[in-house]
């Protein structure tokens, strides 16, 4: 099942291509729904499904991450930058 709807929306993407991008949010929507699917499955269309109704011509738009803890640069970029290195460990 999941295999399915990530290529649905996968050939979304491809047919719209040529189309400027207009998505008010980042990720596009389209890409929320890939990791979402991806990571949750039938809920992850919930979640995609529920992303799409907020973006509507009265909606402020802006960052929204499916789970922020793992795909925020900011937060990779902290967890990398705070890890210790072991060198020379026996």
């Amino acid at each position: 099942m999941r295999k399915i709807l990530t290529a649905l929306v996968r050939a979304y993407q491809v047919a719209t291509t040529n189309i400027a991008p207009r998505c008010k949010y980042y990720p596009s929507c389209s890409n929320y729904a890939i990791t979402a699917i991806a990571r949750y499955g039938v809920k992850g269309l919930a979640m995609a499904t529920w992303r799409i109704v907020r973006c509507n011509p009265w909606s402020q738009g802006g960052v929204d991450y499916v789970d922020a803890h793992l795909d925020c640069a900011d937060v990779k970029n902290f967890i990398h930058n705070n890890e210790k290195e072991v060198v020379g460990a026996n």
